[in-house]
Protein backbone atom coordinates (compact mmCIF):
# COMPACT_ATOMS: atom_id res chain seq x y z
CA UNK A 1 0.00 0.00 0.00
CA UNK A 2 2.70 2.44 1.23
CA UNK A 3 4.15 2.06 -2.66
CA UNK A 4 0.57 3.01 -3.89
CA UNK A 5 0.98 6.42 -2.07
CA UNK A 6 3.03 8.51 -4.75
CA UNK A 7 1.68 7.43 -7.67
CA UNK A 8 -1.60 7.86 -6.73
CA UNK A 9 -1.38 11.21 -5.20
CA UNK A 10 0.12 11.85 -8.98
CA UNK A 11 -2.59 10.57 -10.77
CA UNK A 12 -5.22 12.83 -8.19
CA UNK A 13 -2.97 16.01 -8.63
CA UNK A 14 -2.92 15.38 -12.39
CA UNK A 15 -6.99 15.04 -12.12
CA UNK A 16 -7.14 18.21 -10.53
CA UNK A 17 -4.98 20.06 -12.61
CA UNK A 18 -7.12 18.74 -15.95
CA UNK A 19 -10.29 19.71 -13.92
CA UNK A 20 -9.14 23.12 -12.98
CA UNK A 21 -7.96 23.65 -16.41
CA UNK A 22 -11.06 22.61 -18.55
CA UNK A 23 -12.51 25.69 -20.49
CA UNK A 24 -15.68 27.22 -19.55
CA UNK A 25 -17.85 28.03 -22.30
CA UNK A 26 -17.63 31.80 -22.12
CA UNK A 27 -14.04 31.52 -22.42
CA UNK A 28 -13.55 29.98 -25.49
CA UNK A 29 -11.09 31.69 -27.64
CA UNK A 30 -12.07 33.14 -30.95
CA UNK A 31 -9.96 31.48 -33.37
CA UNK A 32 -8.37 33.67 -36.45
CA UNK A 33 -10.00 34.61 -39.60
CA UNK A 34 -9.61 31.49 -42.18
CA UNK A 35 -10.00 34.11 -45.16
CA UNK A 36 -11.59 30.84 -47.35
CA UNK A 37 -13.92 32.81 -49.09
CA UNK A 38 -14.59 36.76 -50.98
CA UNK A 39 -16.44 39.44 -50.22
CA UNK A 40 -19.08 41.10 -52.40
CA UNK A 41 -20.94 44.17 -52.05
CA UNK A 42 -24.22 43.89 -53.74
CA UNK A 43 -25.70 46.97 -52.46
CA UNK A 44 -23.28 50.03 -51.16
CA UNK A 45 -24.19 53.32 -49.83
CA UNK A 46 -26.50 52.04 -47.11
CA UNK A 47 -25.53 53.91 -43.68
CA UNK A 48 -27.09 51.84 -41.20
CA UNK A 49 -28.76 48.63 -43.05
CA UNK A 50 -30.76 47.22 -40.22
CA UNK A 51 -32.71 44.52 -40.82
CA UNK A 52 -32.88 42.79 -44.74
CA UNK A 53 -35.48 40.25 -45.93
CA UNK A 54 -35.45 38.34 -49.70
CA UNK A 55 -39.07 38.55 -52.06
CA UNK A 56 -40.62 35.74 -53.94
CA UNK A 57 -38.96 37.17 -57.14
CA UNK A 58 -35.22 37.70 -55.35
CA UNK A 59 -35.09 41.01 -54.48
CA UNK A 60 -33.76 42.46 -51.40
CA UNK A 61 -36.29 44.86 -48.80
CA UNK A 62 -33.80 46.81 -46.25
CA UNK A 63 -34.39 48.71 -43.42
CA UNK A 64 -31.65 51.93 -42.93
CA UNK A 65 -32.28 52.89 -39.52
CA UNK A 66 -32.59 56.59 -40.65
CA UNK A 67 -36.19 56.21 -41.65
CA UNK A 68 -35.37 54.43 -45.33
CA UNK A 69 -37.17 51.58 -46.71
CA UNK A 70 -34.47 50.05 -49.90
CA UNK A 71 -35.69 47.59 -52.80
CA UNK A 72 -32.88 46.22 -53.86
CA UNK A 73 -32.82 44.69 -57.61
CA UNK A 74 -30.16 43.40 -59.69
CA UNK A 75 -27.82 45.73 -58.25
CA UNK A 76 -30.46 48.66 -58.44
CA UNK A 77 -31.77 50.42 -55.22
CA UNK A 78 -34.96 52.45 -55.31
CA UNK A 79 -36.75 54.08 -51.84
CA UNK A 80 -40.13 52.44 -51.12
CA UNK A 81 -42.61 55.17 -50.30
CA UNK A 82 -45.37 55.52 -47.46
CA UNK A 83 -43.33 54.45 -45.15
CA UNK A 84 -44.39 55.34 -41.84
CA UNK A 85 -42.43 58.29 -39.81
CA UNK A 86 -39.72 57.39 -37.94
CA UNK A 87 -38.29 58.37 -34.55
CA UNK A 88 -34.63 58.56 -35.23
CA UNK A 89 -32.90 58.84 -32.48
CA UNK A 90 -29.96 57.20 -30.91
CA UNK A 91 -30.09 53.66 -31.38
CA UNK A 92 -34.00 54.39 -32.48
CA UNK A 93 -35.08 54.64 -36.02
CA UNK A 94 -36.47 51.87 -38.88
CA UNK A 95 -35.39 48.50 -37.78
CA UNK A 96 -36.42 44.99 -38.73
CA UNK A 97 -38.43 43.67 -41.27
CA UNK A 98 -39.66 40.12 -41.94
CA UNK A 99 -41.80 38.03 -44.61
CA UNK A 100 -45.18 36.06 -42.79
CA UNK A 101 -44.12 32.67 -43.62
CA UNK A 102 -46.93 32.32 -46.00
CA UNK A 103 -45.69 35.81 -47.76
CA UNK A 104 -46.31 34.33 -51.40
CA UNK A 105 -50.37 33.82 -50.21
CA UNK A 106 -50.93 36.74 -48.19
CA UNK A 107 -48.46 39.59 -49.03
CA UNK A 108 -47.76 40.38 -45.36
CA UNK A 109 -44.49 42.21 -44.71
CA UNK A 110 -43.80 42.94 -40.61
CA UNK A 111 -41.34 46.26 -39.68
CA UNK A 112 -40.41 47.37 -36.27
CA UNK A 113 -39.15 51.19 -35.66
CA UNK A 114 -39.28 53.94 -32.98
CA UNK A 115 -42.35 55.41 -33.15
CA UNK A 116 -43.48 58.75 -31.28
CA UNK A 117 -47.21 57.77 -31.57
CA UNK A 118 -49.15 58.26 -28.42
CA UNK A 119 -48.75 60.11 -25.19
CA UNK A 120 -45.18 61.64 -23.94
CA UNK A 121 -42.35 63.39 -25.67
CA UNK A 122 -39.92 61.04 -27.16
CA UNK A 123 -40.59 57.55 -28.26
CA UNK A 124 -40.74 54.01 -28.22
CA UNK A 125 -40.59 50.81 -29.86
CA UNK A 126 -43.79 49.72 -32.66
CA UNK A 127 -44.37 46.70 -34.49
CA UNK A 128 -46.73 47.62 -38.13
CA UNK A 129 -47.80 45.11 -40.86
CA UNK A 130 -47.92 46.32 -44.42
CA UNK A 131 -48.37 44.86 -48.13
CA UNK A 132 -46.27 46.18 -50.73
CA UNK A 133 -47.59 47.60 -53.99
CA UNK A 134 -46.16 49.27 -56.94
CA UNK A 135 -43.15 50.30 -54.75
CA UNK A 136 -45.32 51.92 -51.90
CA UNK A 137 -46.37 50.61 -48.53
CA UNK A 138 -49.94 50.16 -48.50
CA UNK A 139 -52.68 48.27 -45.65
CA UNK A 140 -50.63 49.48 -43.37
CA UNK A 141 -51.71 47.92 -39.62
CA UNK A 142 -50.60 48.77 -36.51
CA UNK A 143 -50.21 45.89 -34.24
CA UNK A 144 -48.05 46.95 -31.03
CA UNK A 145 -46.75 50.03 -29.69
CA UNK A 146 -44.20 49.95 -26.41
CA UNK A 147 -44.99 52.52 -23.81
CA UNK A 148 -43.64 55.18 -22.28
CA UNK A 149 -42.51 57.00 -24.85
CA UNK A 150 -39.26 58.82 -23.67
CA UNK A 151 -36.45 60.93 -25.04
CA UNK A 152 -33.77 58.28 -24.07
CA UNK A 153 -31.68 56.89 -27.14
CA UNK A 154 -30.94 53.66 -25.73
CA UNK A 155 -32.34 50.61 -26.19
CA UNK A 156 -35.08 49.99 -28.02
CA UNK A 157 -34.19 46.58 -29.77
CA UNK A 158 -35.84 45.15 -31.57
CA UNK A 159 -35.88 41.77 -33.91
CA UNK A 160 -38.40 39.94 -35.37
CA UNK A 161 -39.05 35.76 -36.22
CA UNK A 162 -42.13 34.10 -36.60
CA UNK A 163 -41.93 29.97 -35.05
CA UNK A 164 -43.09 26.63 -36.74
CA UNK A 165 -46.84 27.65 -35.13
CA UNK A 166 -46.75 30.71 -37.33
CA UNK A 167 -46.70 33.31 -33.97
CA UNK A 168 -44.77 36.41 -34.08
CA UNK A 169 -41.77 37.23 -31.19
CA UNK A 170 -40.48 40.53 -31.48
CA UNK A 171 -38.59 42.64 -29.06
CA UNK A 172 -38.28 45.60 -27.12
CA UNK A 173 -35.24 46.90 -25.10
CA UNK A 174 -35.81 48.56 -21.67
CA UNK A 175 -35.21 51.97 -22.92
CA UNK A 176 -32.11 52.56 -20.34
CA UNK A 177 -34.37 52.34 -17.96
CA UNK A 178 -32.97 48.91 -16.45
CA UNK A 179 -34.10 49.24 -12.51
CA UNK A 180 -37.79 50.21 -13.70
CA UNK A 181 -39.28 48.16 -16.59
CA UNK A 182 -37.22 44.78 -17.34
CA UNK A 183 -38.41 42.94 -13.95
CA UNK A 184 -41.82 44.58 -13.88
CA UNK A 185 -44.47 42.48 -15.97
CA UNK A 186 -46.99 45.36 -16.15
CA UNK A 187 -44.56 47.91 -18.17
CA UNK A 188 -43.16 47.66 -21.58
CA UNK A 189 -39.44 47.46 -22.29
CA UNK A 190 -36.75 44.67 -21.73
CA UNK A 191 -39.36 42.32 -22.86
CA UNK A 192 -39.35 39.55 -25.88
CA UNK A 193 -43.14 39.25 -27.08
CA UNK A 194 -45.78 37.02 -28.71
CA UNK A 195 -48.45 37.40 -30.93
CA UNK A 196 -50.83 35.87 -33.52
CA UNK A 197 -49.96 37.35 -37.15
CA UNK A 198 -52.43 39.86 -36.75
CA UNK A 199 -51.71 41.57 -33.90
CA UNK A 200 -53.79 39.87 -31.59
CA UNK A 201 -52.84 37.69 -28.53
CA UNK A 202 -52.67 33.86 -28.62
CA UNK A 203 -54.89 32.27 -25.64
CA UNK A 204 -51.73 30.53 -24.05
CA UNK A 205 -49.65 33.27 -23.42
CA UNK A 206 -48.08 33.10 -19.94
CA UNK A 207 -49.17 36.29 -18.38
CA UNK A 208 -53.09 36.68 -20.30
CA UNK A 209 -55.55 37.76 -17.57
CA UNK A 210 -53.11 38.99 -14.93
CA UNK A 211 -53.65 41.71 -13.69
CA UNK A 212 -51.99 45.21 -15.24
CA UNK A 213 -49.80 42.66 -16.92
CA UNK A 214 -48.79 43.21 -20.38
CA UNK A 215 -50.04 40.34 -21.95
CA UNK A 216 -48.25 40.22 -25.09
CA UNK A 217 -44.74 39.35 -23.22
CA UNK A 218 -43.90 36.49 -23.34
CA UNK A 219 -40.11 36.67 -21.67
CA UNK A 220 -39.07 39.23 -19.12
CA UNK A 221 -36.00 40.47 -17.55
CA UNK A 222 -34.12 40.78 -21.18
CA UNK A 223 -31.67 44.02 -21.79
CA UNK A 224 -31.64 45.11 -25.36
CA UNK A 225 -32.12 42.20 -27.98
CA UNK A 226 -30.91 43.01 -31.36
CA UNK A 227 -30.32 39.12 -32.44
CA UNK A 228 -33.44 36.59 -32.81
CA UNK A 229 -33.72 33.19 -34.86
CA UNK A 230 -35.48 29.94 -35.17
CA UNK A 231 -33.11 26.93 -34.76
CA UNK A 232 -34.02 24.80 -37.98
CA UNK A 233 -33.52 21.85 -36.19
CA UNK A 234 -35.73 22.25 -32.54
CA UNK A 235 -37.53 24.94 -33.63
CA UNK A 236 -36.41 26.69 -30.60
CA UNK A 237 -36.30 31.02 -30.83
CA UNK A 238 -32.91 31.85 -29.55
CA UNK A 239 -32.25 35.59 -29.24
CA UNK A 240 -28.67 37.56 -27.94
CA UNK A 241 -28.97 40.62 -26.18
CA UNK A 242 -26.17 43.82 -25.27
CA UNK A 243 -25.28 43.20 -21.60
CA UNK A 244 -23.28 46.36 -20.00
CA UNK A 245 -19.75 46.44 -19.77
CA UNK A 246 -19.41 42.42 -20.30
CA UNK A 247 -22.02 40.04 -20.56
CA UNK A 248 -23.67 39.86 -23.94
CA UNK A 249 -26.06 36.84 -23.88
CA UNK A 250 -27.32 34.36 -25.93
CA UNK A 251 -30.95 32.90 -25.13
CA UNK A 252 -33.18 29.97 -25.36
CA UNK A 253 -36.59 31.60 -25.17
CA UNK A 254 -38.83 30.15 -23.13
CA UNK A 255 -42.30 30.83 -22.22
CA UNK A 256 -43.14 32.92 -19.46
CA UNK A 257 -38.99 33.23 -18.45
CA UNK A 258 -37.17 35.51 -16.31
CA UNK A 259 -33.51 36.69 -18.13
CA UNK A 260 -32.79 38.02 -15.08
CA UNK A 261 -31.79 41.87 -16.22
CA UNK A 262 -30.57 43.52 -14.23
CA UNK A 263 -30.97 41.40 -11.14
CA UNK A 264 -28.14 39.27 -12.35
CA UNK A 265 -25.57 40.36 -15.10
CA UNK A 266 -22.36 39.07 -15.96
CA UNK A 267 -21.40 42.46 -16.72
CA UNK A 268 -20.44 46.01 -14.94
CA UNK A 269 -21.48 49.29 -15.40
CA UNK A 270 -20.16 51.49 -18.09
CA UNK A 271 -18.83 53.81 -15.17
CA UNK A 272 -16.95 50.92 -13.33
CA UNK A 273 -19.82 50.14 -10.77
CA UNK A 274 -21.22 47.26 -9.90
CA UNK A 275 -25.06 46.48 -11.33
CA UNK A 276 -25.61 43.24 -9.36
CA UNK A 277 -22.70 41.09 -7.39
CA UNK A 278 -24.87 37.75 -8.64
CA UNK A 279 -24.49 36.38 -12.09
CA UNK A 280 -27.08 33.36 -11.65
CA UNK A 281 -29.70 33.31 -9.12
CA UNK A 282 -33.03 30.87 -8.59
CA UNK A 283 -35.93 31.18 -11.38
CA UNK A 284 -33.65 33.56 -13.66
CA UNK A 285 -32.98 31.80 -16.72
CA UNK A 286 -29.02 31.20 -17.43
CA UNK A 287 -27.69 31.87 -20.64
CA UNK A 288 -26.91 29.14 -23.13
CA UNK A 289 -23.70 31.42 -23.47
CA UNK A 290 -22.36 34.72 -22.84
CA UNK A 291 -19.59 36.93 -23.95
CA UNK A 292 -16.86 38.69 -21.89
CA UNK A 293 -15.99 41.13 -22.90
CA UNK A 294 -18.74 42.13 -24.54
CA UNK A 295 -18.49 41.57 -28.72
CA UNK A 296 -21.93 43.86 -28.67
CA UNK A 297 -24.00 41.78 -30.86
CA UNK A 298 -26.59 42.28 -33.59
CA UNK A 299 -28.28 40.31 -36.19
CA UNK A 300 -28.21 36.57 -35.95
CA UNK A 301 -28.78 33.24 -38.18
CA UNK A 302 -28.09 29.71 -38.10
CA UNK A 303 -26.60 28.01 -41.79
CA UNK A 304 -27.98 25.44 -43.30
CA UNK A 305 -26.86 25.71 -46.35
CA UNK A 306 -24.15 23.41 -48.37
CA UNK A 307 -22.36 26.08 -49.69
CA UNK A 308 -20.62 26.30 -46.17
CA UNK A 309 -20.23 22.52 -45.32
CA UNK A 310 -17.74 23.49 -42.88
CA UNK A 311 -20.31 26.17 -41.28
CA UNK A 312 -23.59 24.68 -42.19
CA UNK A 313 -25.64 23.46 -38.82
CA UNK A 314 -23.75 26.49 -36.66
CA UNK A 315 -24.19 29.62 -36.10
CA UNK A 316 -23.77 33.14 -37.10
CA UNK A 317 -23.48 36.93 -34.74
CA UNK A 318 -22.74 39.92 -36.02
CA UNK A 319 -20.05 42.09 -34.15
CA UNK A 320 -20.56 46.04 -33.93
CA UNK A 321 -17.78 46.39 -31.51
CA UNK A 322 -15.05 44.42 -33.15
CA UNK A 323 -16.52 44.71 -36.82
CA UNK A 324 -15.99 40.99 -37.50
CA UNK A 325 -18.95 38.13 -38.19
CA UNK A 326 -18.37 35.70 -35.33
CA UNK A 327 -18.95 32.09 -36.15
CA UNK A 328 -20.42 29.67 -33.32
CA UNK A 329 -19.88 26.31 -33.59
CA UNK A 330 -22.65 24.10 -31.77
CA UNK A 331 -22.91 20.72 -30.34
CA UNK A 332 -26.51 20.44 -29.63
CA UNK A 333 -27.18 23.69 -27.17
CA UNK A 334 -23.17 24.21 -26.28
CA UNK A 335 -20.88 26.42 -28.09
CA UNK A 336 -17.64 24.50 -28.44
CA UNK A 337 -15.77 26.70 -30.85
CA UNK A 338 -15.79 30.16 -31.86
CA UNK A 339 -14.02 32.01 -35.05
CA UNK A 340 -13.78 35.67 -36.96
CA UNK A 341 -15.21 35.73 -40.35
CA UNK A 342 -14.99 39.00 -42.78
CA UNK A 343 -12.46 40.68 -39.96
CA UNK A 344 -12.32 44.15 -40.00
CA UNK A 345 -14.95 44.66 -42.39
CA UNK A 346 -16.90 47.18 -40.46
CA UNK A 347 -19.80 47.02 -37.85
CA UNK A 348 -21.70 44.46 -38.63
CA UNK A 349 -25.22 45.38 -37.75
CA UNK A 350 -27.00 42.23 -39.70
CA UNK A 351 -26.21 38.69 -40.85
CA UNK A 352 -28.44 36.86 -42.92
CA UNK A 353 -28.78 33.37 -45.40
CA UNK A 354 -30.53 34.73 -48.29
CA UNK A 355 -32.74 32.25 -50.70
CA UNK A 356 -30.08 31.83 -52.75
CA UNK A 357 -27.87 29.89 -50.22
CA UNK A 358 -25.39 32.50 -49.75
CA UNK A 359 -24.64 34.46 -46.33
CA UNK A 360 -25.50 38.23 -46.32
CA UNK A 361 -24.41 40.70 -44.10
CA UNK A 362 -25.48 44.25 -43.29
CA UNK A 363 -22.03 46.35 -42.87
CA UNK A 364 -22.69 49.65 -41.67
CA UNK A 365 -21.24 52.31 -43.99
CA UNK A 366 -20.97 50.18 -46.97
CA UNK A 367 -24.25 48.40 -47.38
CA UNK A 368 -25.27 44.60 -47.60
CA UNK A 369 -22.17 42.35 -48.44
CA UNK A 370 -22.18 38.89 -49.69
CA UNK A 371 -19.55 36.31 -48.60
CA UNK A 372 -18.65 33.44 -51.43
CA UNK A 373 -16.96 30.54 -50.40
CA UNK A 374 -13.47 29.64 -52.39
Amino acid sequence: MKKCIIPCLFLFSLLTVSCEAQVKPNDIPVKEDSKNYKLETVAAAIAIPWGMVWLPDGSMLVTEKSGTLYHIKNGSKTDVTNVPKVYSRGQGGLLDIALHPKYAENGWIYMTFASDEGEGTGGNTKLIRAKLLNGSLTQIESLYKATPNTTKGQHFGSRITFDNDGYLYFSVGERGDHFVNPQDIKRDGGKIYRLNDDGSIPKDNPFLGQAGAKEAMYTYGNRNPQGMAKNPITGEIWAHEHGPKGGDEINIIKKGANYGWPLVTYGIDYDGTTISKESEKKGIEKPLYYWVPSIAPSGMAFVTSDKYPDWKGHLLVGSLKFEYLELLKLKGNEVIERQKIATGVGRVRNVAQGPDGYIYMGVEGKGIVKIIPN
